[in-house]
């Protein structure tokens, strides 16, 4: 049974999808099934856009977060989608913008990224949710989707993908764990090594409790 509640009760999905549709999102029936259009709604709600741009990222939640448990509470679920909201300034990007800035010339030759080619920093700039970054990264999820990302690194710009790796970047940091337990602030410095963008990060992990409240 595929939930999204802290108690795991498929009547609070129904819940949410009555909030979203009095909220004028076109989820479709309420049918307790969180589907693509009802993760989209809640993106767009969260985000405060449009509906219409969330239902490709819609689709990949509606795959992944069960598949990785971060549907399994609403503390998980609202931190993964507030947390993410911030990385993606509201879901406009799965891709760093590239300058390049002077810290973005230097991730060329960077051995903690694995950066080991000419070109490296670009090549494998930060892509999908949680901005992965670095040869070596890139690797790393490589050998867990199965996807040709050292040859075609795009492919993390792809929504389905760019949920999928953020979904397994949130597994290895064991961020679950400190969803349920409170530790927002903590998810922040876990996914950014510090507090940048903190006061933004809490408002949307605030805004994605409320309605899954």
């Amino acid at each position: 049974m595929t939930t999204i509640s802290g108690v795991g009760a498929v009547s609070d999905i129904a819940s949410l999808q009555r909030r979203l549709v009095a909220g004028g999102y076109d989820i479709g029936a309420v049918d307790s099934m969180p589907g693509p259009r009802t993760y989209a709604g809640l993106l767009a709600f969260v985000a405060r856009r449009p509906m219409s741009a969330m239902i490709a990222l819609g689709s990949g939640c509606a795959t992944y977060l069960p598949r990785y448990g971060i549907a399994d509470s609403a503390p998980r679920l609202a931190n993964f989608i507030g947390q993410a909201a911030h990385e993606t300034g509201s879901f406009r990007y799965l891709a760093e913008i590239w300058g390049p800035t002077d810290a973005q010339r230097r991730y060329d030759g960077r051995a903690d990224l694995g950066n080991s080619q000419p070109g490296d920093g670009q090549r494998f700039k930060g892509r999908g949710i949680f901005q992965s970054t670095g040869r070596a990264n890139y690797a790393a999820l490589a050998a867990q989707m199965s996807l040709d990302l050292l040859g075609h690194p795009e492919l993390l710009e792809i929504p389905s993908n760019a949920v999928w790796s953020a979904c397994l970047f949130w597994t290895a940091r064991n961020l679950s764990a400190l969803a349920d337990a409170g530790a927002d602030d903590t998810i922040t410095h876990r996914i950014n090594g510090g507090e940048n963008g903190i006061a933004d990060r809490r408002a949307f992990v605030a805004r994605a409790k409320g309605i899954l409240a």
